[in-house]
């Protein structure tokens, strides 16, 4: 296929219609889940194609829903023209600043060396300047409690436009705590994980002071080793003190020059990061788009490398199981299959979707049910669900002794504190139900119950809302920028505490809100969000959705992939 043909598949996209008749938008999300593949029309599932053969459904053994509903055009417009005038304004405040007509309180070089190389980048920082110290008040809020279900806040105040903030000695008690990644709500000072590890710490101390190729490898490491290769169903497996490490440096020892690695468009920084630092060839697919995925990997055999034409020594597809901006969940049985296919790897990070997603918390594999020996690299954290620290990777026992030798994480980092490696084996254990109670089957059930509720009664309530059906994440659209500080500044005064996220995190008309689901949320505590958000949303004009189910909703028991 030529480069020109390629162009031409992947332009030419036919997207369904809605249900209320418009076009799906090009907004990277909606497009994204429609069906790339030109010559064939959609097929519901049982339908049988032109030539008599059923679609290739049996790789999903249930149904998976995703909603990714288009940005009302009147907002897009209203957007873009916010940020213009934002930008307007900035500009003539720099201008001010020039003159020393207005305060500035950003870093600027000294008038003895202006000659010199600059250190500062004046343009570079125009965003900070003048969009993000509008809002800078919704992020970097400190605590001074546990960040459980509820939690305290320590009341600030900025005399100069967020550019400083100081203390008022206030605490602001009781906020219900939404933004969290307490999935499973391990994150708690009393119960079994917390006396557990005072007890470990009375035993081995707070730090190891050593490496774990020296003096720094304890008994507890290896039993928390051997429990997360049980828990996760693999040979071996291997922890690490930091989880954004564990991608940062193992896929450097994974992958080198004359490697290929395709990764999600979506990915996290510390997968970019990680692939980048490796040195190998990197290519990016559309999010979570199985045709955009294969027509790489089909490139990849065909051409190989770059003016040599030699094979890639090895191709590595880089996915996560929940994608923690969008909340929505890999298509794991049809990259499975299309590294089958293709005879490549895949590394699949967890971090959000091990111990929150599947019947018995093991993740993404685990909600799919499929063989946790058909994914090459296994990687998740414990700052999520386990209310601890540090991330793994599990796989062969060849890899895991692979990466001993070769992780700069491994060889170079300190070992994993003795209370953090113990509150992980503690809430393992309860998932697993190994504690002979069946706390850990409860937590699942809760969560499962609370995500479905809270994405129930926000889409009733008529906001627009991203992601899976099962994800605990969920992401409500925001758009607008004013509208991005005054969400978390109203949702506060309500005693809720809410992540907002906008520009350049997100697209520039997409800005959003973020709710993480824990199962120490009770019914009680996501009434009052939803009371609140109702209030909020009426305020702040948020329920653009018109119909309920929404406009555009990507329904897929079928593959994206042909027989």
């Amino acid at each position: 296929m030529t480069e020109s043909s390629a162009n031409k598949l992947l332009n030419g996209d036919v997207c369904r219609r809605t249900s209320s008749g418009q076009k799906t938008s090009k907004n990277g999300f909606v497009k994204n889940h429609c069906l790339f593949q030109q010559p064939q029309k959609y097929r519901r599932p049982g339908e049988k194609n032109q030539h008599g053969a059923h679609s290739n459904s049996s790789l999903y053994k249930r149904p998976f829903v995703e909603s990714f509903e288009q940005t009302p055009l009147l907002v897009a417009v209203l957007t873009y023209v916010g940020y213009g005038i934002l930008t307007i304004f900035g500009y003539l405040r720099d201008f001010l600043r020039h003159w020393n007509i207005g305060k500035c309180s950003m870093a600027r070089e000294r008038e003895e060396q202006k000659d010199f190389v600059p250190l500062y980048q004046d343009f570079e920082n125009f965003y900070t300047r003048n969009l993000y110290m509008r809002i800078r008040d919704n992020w970097n809020r400190p605590i001074c409690s546990v960040p459980g279900a509820k939690m305290d806040l320590v009341e600030r105040v900025s005399p100069d436009y967020n550019w400083t903030f100081q203390h008022t000695g206030k605490v602001v008690k009781d906020v219900i705590n939404m933004g969290s990644y307490n999935y499973l709500g391990f994150a708690e000072n009393t119960g079994p994980c917390a006396d557990a590890a005072v007890e470990v710490t009375h035993k081995y101390g707070v730090g190891v002071g050593s490496t774990r190729c020296e003096l720094g490898n304890l008994d507890i490491h290896e039993e928390m080793e051997q429990l997360i290769a049980r828990f996760l169903g693999v040979e071996s497996a291997m922890a690490f003190g930091m989880g954004f490490a564990t991608n940062s440096m193992n896929i450097p020892a994974l992958t080198g020059k004359g490697c290929l690695i395709l990764s999600d468009e979506l990915n996290h920084a510390s997968l970019v990061l990680g692939a980048r630092l490796s040195g190998s060839t990197i290519r990016v697919f559309k999010h979570n788009n199985m045709q955009s995925l294969e027509k790489l990997l089909r490139d990849a055999i065909v051409h190989g490398q770059p003016r040599t034409h030699r094979p890639w020594r090895k191709i590595l597809i880089i996915v996560e199981g929940i994608y923690s901006m969008e909340g929505s969940i890999v298509r794991l049985p049809e990259v499975i299959a299309l590294k089958k296919r293709y005879k490549a790897y895949v590394y699949l990070d967890e971090a959000h979707s091990i111990g929150a997603l599947g019947p018995h918390g093991k993740g993404v594999v685990d909600y799919f049910g499929l063989d946790p020996t058909d994914v090459d690299v296994m990687m998740g954290t414990f700052t999520k669900s386990f209310g601890s620290a540090g991330g793994y990777i599990g796989g062969k026992k060849e890899l895991i002794d692979y990466l001993r030798q070769h992780s700069h994480s491994a060889l170079y980092a300190t070992s994993m504190p003795p209370p953090v490696a113990q509150q992980i084996i503690t809430s393992m254990k309860i998932i697993m139900g190994e504690d002979g109670t069946t706390r850990g089957a409860d937590r699942l059930q809760q969560l499962s119950e609370n995500t479905t509720y809270f994405r129930r009664k926000l889409r009733e309530m008529g906001v627009i809302i991203y992601g899976n059906k099962d994800s605990p994440v969920v992401p409500v659209m925001l758009y607008m920028p004013a509208k991005i500080g005054a969400f978390g500044r109203e949702m506060l005064r309500r005693n809720i505490g809410t992540v907002v996220v906008g520009f350049p995190a997100t697209p520039i008309i997409e800005s959003r809100a973020r709710f993480c689901i824990s199962a120490a949320h009770t019914r009680e505590m996501l009434d009052t969000v939803l009371e609140a958000m109702n209030e909020v949303g009426d305020l702040l004009q948020l329920k653009y959705s018109r119909q309920s189910p929404p406009s555009i909703r990507w329904t897929s028991e079928e593959s994206q992939l042909q027989d």
